[in-house]
Order: C-alpha cells, then sequence, then structure tokens
C-alpha cells in the first residue's frame, strides 16, 4: 500500500484518473446522448488542468508547489461538484446560467433555438449506483484531495 501512495505514483493515478474521467464524460455526452448542463461542462476544467499539474508532478515530484497546486485545482473541482450535488438534491439555488428563465426577451422562443437547449442544473439524467456524476465527482475529489495532504505531510521522497 505504501508503494502506491508515493508521490510519483499518486501523481501517475491521479493523470490515469483524470483522462479516464474527461474521455468517460465526453462518451456519455456524444455517445450516449445524454446533455451536460453547464456546470458539469465546467467540472470538467479541474481534470484538464490536473492532467497538466500530472505530467509535471511525475517529472519534479520532489516539488511541494507542483503538490499543492494539485491539492488547490480537486479542492476547488470537490467545491464546484459539492454545489452542483446540491443543487441537483434541492439544498441550493440554482443560478441563473443554469436556466433558460433569464431571458426577458418577446421572442424568447427564437433566441432559445438559435443558441441550442440549455439543460437544468438540477435535473440528473445518468447515475452510477443511484448517484450523479457530480456526486461521484465530489467524492472522488475529496479522496485525491486527502490522499494528497497526506503525500504531502508524510512522503519527502
Amino acid at each position: 500500500m505504501n508503494f502506491i501512495l508515493k508521490r510519483k505514483n499518486i501523481y501517475l493515478l491521479i493523470f490515469i484518473y483524470s483522462i479516464i474521467s474527461i474521455l468517460s464524460a465526453i462518451y456519455i455526452e456524444k455517445v450516449l446522448g445524454y446533455l451536460p448542463c453547464k456546470l458539469c461542462i465546467y467540472q470538467r476544467i479541474p481534470f484538464l488542468v490536473a492532467i497538466f499539474i500530472c505530467f509535471l508532478g511525475y517529472n519534479y515530484f520532489k516539488s511541494d508547489r507542483i503538490l499543492i497546486a494539485l491539492i488547490i485545482t480537486f479542492t476547488l473541482s470537490s467545491s464546484l461538484a459539492g454545489y452542483h450535488f446540491g443543487i441537483e438534491n434541492g439544498i441550493f439555488d440554482e443560478y441563473a446560467g443554469c436556466t433558460n428563465t433569464n431571458i426577458n426577451i418577446t421572442d424568447k422562443e427564437k433566441i432559445i433555438e438559435s443558441l441550442g437547449i440549455v439543460k437544468n442544473c438540477k435535473d440528473v439524467e445518468f447515475t452510477i449506483l443511484g448517484i450523479s456524476l457530480s456526486g461521484l465527482n465530489f467524492l472522488s475529489s475529496l479522496l485525491i484531495v486527502l490522499f494528497s495532504l497526506r503525500a504531502l505531510v508524510y512522503e519527502k521522497d
């Protein structure tokens, strides 16, 4: 177990997990045909950033700054996913970008048609074991933060 928790291996595992997460999101969207909401799209950004950070961290694994950047990235990811999960479960109100009721123009239907469909952030269409993807993202991002903090404090190789 200690082998897995070494810094270099943590960077590699997070790198692989981030790529799998992005590819899975694209597969669910493009192949399975589930439309993502705006927050679902925003939740992909920390994984793209993490791919770059993990590439640097794997090559310069003795630097604490890179691991701190990864911790900050996934702290932001867990915050965003937690907010989205809270919207889905009615804990938080959704922001104006999640709905198409914020357009107050007389010909609203034509504008919405020209912009495409704006999916509501409250609607959960795809789940795994009864948990939405934002819930899974929240849990996995939180675990990554905890394991990275452990590596920052205890691993100095």
